[in-house]
C-alpha cells in the first residue's frame, strides 16, 4: 500500500508543469530570444504583394496609432511666421518682430491604415511699426493675438490687436491702427496653409 502512494507521487511529480520547468534539460526549446524589426523584414511578413502599412514597423495590421509633432510643428511655425514682409498702410507701415507664443499641440494618426494629421494652436506675433498721427509719426508696438485655430479651421481665423503702450493714441487713431493691422492676417493664413500641407506630408 505504502509502494502504490510513492509510486504514485513519483508519477505526479513526474507529469508535473512545473517539475518539467525545473528539470529542464540542454534538449528543452530554446528561450525565445526578442529581436528588433525593420521595415524590409515586415514586408516580407506582409508577404501578400501590398504596399506596406502606414505607422510603425511593430503595427502591421494598422490599428491606432499616434504620433506627437509638436517639436518640429512648433519650430516650422515660428520659422514661417517668422519670414512675413512688412506692409505699408495709407499712413503708416508695419512689420512682425517673431513669434512671442506658441502653445498648442500637433499630431498624426494612423487609424485603420489610413493616415490623418492635425493640430490646435494659439499664437502670439510681435509687430513695431509707425504711423502719422496729427502730422507726426508716432512709433507703436504691440502683439497680434491669434486665438485657438485648428486644422483646416483657417477661413475662420482672427487676429486681436494688442498695443504695448498706447500712450498718446486716441480711440480714433488705435481703431485705425488695429484696422491697419488686421490686413496681416491674409498672409499669416497663406502661411499656415502650406504648414498644414508640409503637416500632411509628415
Amino acid at each position: 500500500m505504502e509502494e502504490t502512494a510513492t509510486a504514485a507521487a513519483a508519477a505526479e511529480k513526474a507529469s508535473s508543469y512545473r517539475y518539467w520547468v525545473r528539470e529542464a534539460t540542454g534538449d528543452a526549446a530554446p528561450l525565445p530570444v526578442p529581436r528588433k524589426l525593420d521595415a524590409t523584414a515586415a514586408a516580407a511578413a506582409n508577404g501578400n504583394g501590398n504596399p506596406p502599412p502606414l505607422g510603425s514597423v511593430w503595427n502591421q495590421a494598422g490599428t491606432w496609432e499616434e504620433k506627437n509633432l509638436n517639436s518640429w510643428a512648433n519650430s516650422r511655425i515660428k520659422e514661417m511666421l517668422g519670414s512675413l514682409d512688412s506692409l505699408e498702410f495709407p499712413t503708416g507701415k508695419a512689420s512682425l518682430d517673431g513669434v512671442s507664443k506658441c502653445i498648442g499641440d500637433a499630431f498624426l494618426v494612423t487609424v485603420r491604415n489610413k493616415k490623418r494629421v492635425g493640430y490646435t494652436y494659439e499664437l502670439s506675433l510681435k509687430f513695431k511699426g509707425e504711423w502719422l498721427i496729427k502730422e507726426e509719426k508716432m512709433k507703436v508696438k504691440g502683439h497680434l493675438d491669434i486665438p485657438e485655430f485648428s486644422f483646416g479651421e483657417l477661413e475662420d481665423l482672427e487676429v486681436e490687436v494688442r498695443f504695448t503702450d498706447d500712450k498718446g493714441l486716441a480711440s480714433d487713431d488705435k481703431r485705425q491702427i488695429c484696422k491697419d493691422l488686421k490686413s496681416f492676417l491674409s498672409p499669416i493664413r497663406e502661411k499656415l496653409r502650406a504648414f498644414e500641407e508640409e503637416l500632411k506630408d509628415r
